[in-house]
């Protein structure tokens, strides 16, 4: 029999970088120039071995590039966003309902005359219910598989740029989603209902939690089927801090024991009957058992990348057995990620790709060949995995998992061999008879709840979770290899030194201020609303907390305590909100509860819970650092918008001033009782730059040489409007939009004053307007 070359891999490997290294770049290349590298590199590659690796180098960048492409050039317009169009189409997946709104992807495939592109285009939809508060019976029938005819809002998927933040356009991309939609009111209709694999997904979902208690349904859906839409965030949460994430959402060991599962079962069924041997021999007979279990199970879990990833190396290795080759692990690896690469390079774009494959490739670099027993296997596993993962879940996510080790112990060898059996053979069960599955889904919940029990409470510790600061690509290209070195067998001398190699993750650069004096400042990028970040060498202030909306989203939770943990920041001294409304202070419960601060200031009357007022006259200094607030003054009624703190900071480089939501009445009111207090070189566009505020004199008196407006993109108010843009640009200054720029860095150091713009300062390839 023939060993595969080690080689492969190393191709494998070049085409894998280049692929990467082609979403890495900030635009996309000229097309035809990708077009024509295709079949240039793949040529070079076949005959040339001594350039063999820089072409299949190359063959990855274009082909990422060319998918990367198509998918973009299809996504709905940033210039049409806000057109309402009536299509149809087919739900694809599962349907996630949540209280007030259900979200799903629609594929269209009846496009009207006069939208004949639409068709095969993806949209991420959200049905909400209507504004009174009553429910839409209509959206409670979404189901997977029905078909529909929608009267759609459309918007391209973009994202808001912020440290730490979520990635939303790059999610989009990754998931081939073209559109963003959210059904308007009007005439919706169900054109047909659903068949096939995955409206049966969706009735056993709805048959888990017709028969097992509530509190444990949405664990067996999401173990048994995939289907994550029950958990909420505490859930998740509580899985993140954990490091258990990818045991729940169905992950590739699942598959791969459904796939020994069927393998052995296929080994008793041939012994039992040795002429089915001289049909297809036991060896091959189990190989394709396996694939065809793994393919089975991963296709009822929704064929996420994890299981998608299993599936293709037992592929390969059944090839091999059907074709009496051998093959190792790494072989296999390598196979599996060309074959992911040639279907979908965009899976690159995943976290879910690259804790995947480093996983495995860890566990192949670092454990020996033989066999292990099972307590050794399982403990030596778990710490390659810890050590070798690590690097990869601070770059991803931004924190590490103290107590993820010890969870993952306890949790791979229970769910994965008692709670999920139960579960999948419910589902068996329950596929043959109806009501057959239940009593083992019950057993499922009830083995799953102590274990979950435990973890919370392990997940409550103090000590449970590490967050950090962002890092750079580098200093995770430098822990990998600390974690290769570290991992080499116990003989190799030197191999504690590699923690070295892991300093610039652990501790980045944070860019404070370095001196008494300086002032360093986030405008974050929260749409339609505020939330600013200052710091000086040794304290933080948080001015205001962004929007929380009524469909659930919370700027406070997905945007400001992301940023925070990103800047590295541990403690709040001071969170003043400049008043109540909900775009400025929606945030706050979620914030406080992430980082609680040391005191929540803001105006008299307004209906958050506060520990102090903010009053005209008040001032401190941090660091060399003057902290003045203006407005509002003693006895000055609770007036929303009016009544806003005005804060002025004042630095060794000039002074910043923060205004709230003022009108002009107050900008007047200001001028009258000290003009001289008003001058800085950075303001902060008073109400998002609402023709209502920046009196034309108030902007003269600032002088006034960066402007940042904070605003959401395509607002329904017009913000910033122009005739205020202009005022400020023809008093010399620097008007600066968070929708365009992204969050807004702003120093006041030695250097002066110095600006950086998130959106253009990290520029993808996926931020393109359109």
């Amino acid at each position: 029999m023939r060993q595969l070359q080690p080689i492969d891999g190393l191709m494998v490997l070049a085409m894998a970088s280049g692929a990467g290294l082609g979403l890495l770049l900030p635009g996309l290349l000229m097309r035809g120039w990708l077009w024509l590298c295709l079949p240039c590199a793949l040529l070079v590659a076949c005959r040339a071995a001594q350039w063999r690796l820089p072409a299949l180098l190359l063959l990855g960048l274009a082909l990422a590039q060319l998918h990367a492409a198509h998918v973009l050039d299809r996504q709905w317009p940033a210039a049409r966003n806000g057109q309402t169009l009536t299509l149809s189409g087919q739900i694809i997946g599962l349907v996630e309902q949540q209280p007030g709104r259900s979200r799903f992807v629609l594929q269209v495939d009846r496009p009207t005359a006069k939208q004949v592109g639409m068709r095969g285009r993806r949209l991420a939809v959200v049905w909400s219910d209507p504004l009174d508060g009553s429910v839409d019976a209509q959206r409670l029938q979404l189901d997977a598989g029905q078909s529909w005819q929608l009267q759609l809002r459309l918007r391209r998927p973009d994202s808001r740029h912020n440290p730490g933040g979520f990635d939303a356009a790059r999610h989009a991309l990754a998931a081939r989603i073209h559109a963003n939609a959210y059904v308007v009111p009007g005439e919706q209709s169900l054109r047909a209902t659903g068949k096939g694999l995955q409206p049966w997904r969706a009735g056993m979902s709805r048959r888990i939690a017709q028969s097992v208690p509530a509190e444990q349904a949405r664990f067996v859906r999401a173990l048994a089927l995939g289907d994550t839409a029950g958990l909420d965030e505490h859930d998740w949460q509580r899985l993140r801090i954990t490091g258990l994430t990818h045991l729940v959402a169905i992950s590739g060991f699942h598959v791969g024991l459904l796939g020994i599962v069927a393998a052995q079962l296929a080994w008793l069924l041939w012994r039992c009957c040795p002429p089915l041997a001289m049909w297809l021999p036991r060896p091959q007979a189990m190989a394709v058992a396996a694939l065809s279990g793994a393919l089975l199970y991963a296709a009822v879990a929704g064929m996420g990348l994890p299981a998608v990833r299993t599936v293709l190396m037992i592929a390969v290795v059944c090839l091999a057995r059907l074709s009496r080759r051998v093959t190792g692990i790494w072989q296999s690896l390598s196979l599996a990620l060309l074959a992911v690469l040639l279907v979908d390079p965009l899976a690159l774009l995943a976290a879910g790709f690259w804790l995947s494959f480093t996983g495995v490739a860890w566990l192949a670099w670092s454990l020996p060949h033989g066999p292990l027993p099972p307590l050794r296997g399982l403990l030596a596993s778990q710490a390659v995995a810890s050590i070798g993962l690590l690097p990869l879940t601070v770059v991803l996510f931004g924190q590490a998992s103290l107590v993820g080790p010890l969870a993952n112990l306890l949790a791979i060898p229970w769910w994965s061999l008692v709670v999920v059996p139960l579960c999948v053979l419910g589902l068996l069960l329950e596929a043959l008879l109806a009501g057959a599955g239940q009593w083992a889904w019950r057993w499922a919940g009830q083995a799953f709840m102590p274990s979950w029990e435990l973890f919370g409470w392990m997940a409550d510790s103090r000590w449970a979770l590490w967050w950090l600061p962002e890092s750079s690509l580098l200093a995770a290209a430098l822990a990998l290899l600390g974690a290769a070195w570290l991992l080499l067998p116990h003989g190799v001398p030197g191999r504690w030194l590699a923690l070295l190699l892991w300093l610039p993750i652990l501790w980045p650069q944070r860019e404070l201020p370095a001196a008494a004096g300086q002032l360093d400042m986030h405008v974050l990028d929260v749409g339609q609303g505020l939330a600013v970040v200052v710091r000086t060498a040794n304290h933080v202030l948080l001015y205001d907390t962004g929007p929380r909306s009524r469909s659930g989203f919370d700027a406070g939770a997905r945007i400001v305590l992301p940023a925070l943990h990103a800047l590295g920041v541990r403690r709040l001294d001071l969170l003043m909100l400049s008043h109540g409304d909900a775009d400025h202070a929606g945030g706050l419960e979620a914030v406080r509860q992430g980082i609680p601060p040391t005191r929540v200031v803001g105006p008299a009357g307004m209906p958050q819970s506060i520990q102090g007022s903010c009053l005209a006259g008040d001032h401190w200094q941090w660091d060399g650092v003057r902290f003045s607030v203006l407005h509002p003054g003693l006895h000055f009624p609770y007036l929303g918008n009016d009544a806003s703190c005005v804060l002025r900071i004042d630095s060794a480089q000039g002074s910043v001033l923060l205004t709230g939501d003022i009108s002009q009445v107050v900008e007047q009111r200001l001028l009258q009782q000290d003009r001289a207090a008003v001058r800085a070189r950075v303001v902060l566009a008073a109400h998002h730059g609402s023709d209502s505020s920046s009196l034309g004199g108030f902007v003269q008196a600032t002088g006034a040489e960066l402007v940042v407006v904070s605003a959401g993109a395509g607002n329904r108010f017009g913000h910033p409007h122009p005739v205020v843009v202009r005022r400020w640009q023809h008093a010399g200054a620097e008007v600066l939009n968070t929708a365009d720029s992204g969050a807004v860095r702003i120093w006041l150091d030695g250097q002066g004053l110095s600006v950086r713009q998130r959106r253009f300062w990290r520029q993808r390839l996926w931020d393109g307007g359109g």
